[in-house]
């Protein structure tokens, strides 16, 4: 969660009276609401029996002073809330917020909406709500992530958007996997369609990636391959009759030995100078030349390299629904 601002307390005359017609229309939509809510619950039979029952001087009130006058009561909210978006719509236009001065109400409309009395629009004033709210909380006179209803709203938000993000996603994949198993030319067309207009791109990157890999290899274990060398050249002289007749000759096994080192010498620089000549063009030439022979083998799709891949893609796509599906929020909030 995002580190709160500071409050900041409004410092001219305006900002305080804009604050207080603010707060003051926070208050009258949500008893405004608040009513439409009770009068929506009263409707019901059930209901309106037992307050009835419960207190029938309280519902005998209702009845006479605010349930048969409901549509007034209504409209005279409704003349406070245009008189707000009037208000605002001057103030947008003062301040020159928008490009044209008639698109307030188009970027406003939930509070337009929201001011017709029927049924159908009267609760798009709790959009009202939060739009003040988000107001304040922008410029710093509220803090509305350190309450405790921000929270509980914040929390299951996330656990909703996730879930229905997760779910759709899983479809989504679904839906691809079922498009590869009943395609036929699939292979084919990630050759022509993916492959193909990036081959030189490829096999450039691909050439560059075993040179350095090989010069690599070599730089790191160099001492690890002259140590191979040398006790391979050993192994074969110890192994040759010809080396065991020469031991039997005056000086014979120093001559072996000076023999074992020249050649496990000569095999070590044999290898470094074919690791240098890896450096050189002709040899990059030859490499870029081999691994676009590669590709154009891997690029010929058959019967069998078809089904490999497309099983190959069914299963990552698997794994994929697999690692969406983990209900990351249950890790979050345990």
């Amino acid at each position: 969660m995002t580190t709160p601002s500071p409050h900041r307390q409004p410092s001219s005359l305006r900002e305080r009276l804009e604050l207080a017609w603010d707060v003051l229309v926070i208050i009258l939509v949500i008893a405004n609401l608040a009513l439409l809510l009770f009068d929506s619950l009263y409707l019901l039979p059930p209901l309106r029996e037992a307050f009835a029952s419960l207190a029938p001087e309280w519902q005998a009130a209702y009845e006479a002073n605010i349930h048969a006058h409901f549509f007034a009561i209504d409209l005279a909210f409704v003349s406070i809330f245009v008189i707000d978006v009037l208000l605002g719509w001057i103030v947008a236009i003062a301040e020159r917020r928008y490009h044209r001065w008639f698109f307030y109400p188009f970027v406003h409309w939930y509070d337009v909406l929201g001011c017709i009395p029927l049924a159908g629009f009267r609760w798009l004033r709790v959009l009202r709500v939060v739009a003040l709210l988000y107001r304040l909380q922008r410029l710093g006179l509220i803090e509305i992530r350190n309450w405790y209803l921000f929270g509980v709203i914040h929390k299951y938000y996330e656990i909703l958007l996730e879930e229905l993000s997760d779910r759709v996603a899983v479809r989504l994949i679904g839906s691809v996997q079922e498009e590869i198993r009943h395609s036929n030319a699939l292979s084919q067309r990630l050759s022509d369609e993916v492959l193909a207009p990036r081959k030189e791109q490829l096999v450039d990157e691909i050439a560059q990636r075993l040179e350095s890999g090989l010069n690599d290899i070599y730089a790191d274990n160099r001492a690890l391959i002259a140590r191979y060398v040398s006790a391979l050249v050993g192994r074969t002289l110890q192994e040759s009759p010809e080396i065991q007749r020469l031991h039997r000759l005056p000086m014979g096994r120093q001559l072996s030995t000076a023999m074992d080192q020249t050649l496990s010498d000569l095999a070590s620089r044999l290898i470094h100078e074919a690791v240098d000549g890896l450096r050189s063009p002709e040899f990059s030439q030859l490499l870029r030349r081999a691994t676009d022979s590669g590709m154009d083998i891997l690029m010929v799709a058959d019967t069998r390299s078809e089904r490999i891949t497309e099983q190959v893609l069914i299963e990552t796509l698997e794994l994929l629904k697999e690692q969406i599906a983990t209900k990351r929020w249950q890790q979050r909030y345990d």
